[in-house]
């Protein structure tokens, strides 16, 4: 099972998640977001990035070259789309690094949205809140008995601690992993690595 961490922008606190075995992390660049990294910051936090991790870069509805440049600079393995990016943006972008496609998900939510998005390496399923991704809620995962197709997905959306036995028990033959990340933190882009460490030991953990 893949595990990524999203909304890392601490220096010590990525080695520290590194060193729990963590080999999938994502950083996002969208100004709107609390765990956003700023542009000053942006080289000392990412040249901290141990080699071996697959740095995931996070936009909503960025500039296409500026999402272009992001990648180049800061050598980003995956970009997360989690805006309004049509099939032609992510396949520009497919061009460079490896695609997931973020949708937000609730009740009256059709899979057949995904249907355009089919050449993505990866889709995320996320609970639809007011941000963009880190609300901190959960949906019905039983919803996601409705997808059909052949992209794999990753669960996200309010993963904390006490979901194990819940992921555990969750099957589709697509379902490939999961994105944590508010609900391990001591605040905004700071994990909580004891707490990562004990839910990943029940877990089985790729990178790739």
């Amino acid at each position: 099972m893949k595990i990524k961490v999203c909304g890392m922008r601490n220096q010590e606190n990525i080695l520290q998640l590194y060193d729990a075995g963590i080999r999938m992390m994502g950083f996002i660049f969208y100004d709107q977001s609390k765990r956003y990294i700023d542009i000053e910051k942006r080289d000392l936090i990412l040249g901290a990035v141990p080699r071996d991790v697959k740095k995931v870069g996070v936009f909503v509805n960025a500039d296409l070259d500026f999402a272009k440049n992001t990648v180049i600079t800061y050598n980003l393995d995956y970009v997360q789309l989690h805006g309004d990016e049509d099939p032609k943006y992510c396949a520009e972008m497919m061009k460079l690094a490896k695609v997931i496609k973020a949708f937000n998900v609730d009740t009256v939510f059709s899979f057949d949205t995904t249907i355009a998005y089919q050449n993505c390496d990866y889709l995320l399923f996320d609970a639809k809140g007011a941000e963009r991704g880190g609300n901190g809620i959960q949906y019905n995962w039983n919803i996601l008995k409705d997808y059909k197709y052949e992209t794999p997905f990753l669960i996200s959306g309010g993963i904390g601690p006490d979901d194990v036995d819940k992921i555990l028990a969750f099957a589709h033959p697509k379902f490939v992993g999961i994105d944590i990340n508010s609900g391990f933190e001591i605040e905004p882009g700071l994990k909580n690595i004891d707490k990562i460490k004990t839910f990943t030991s029940y877990l089985k953990c790729s990178t790739q």
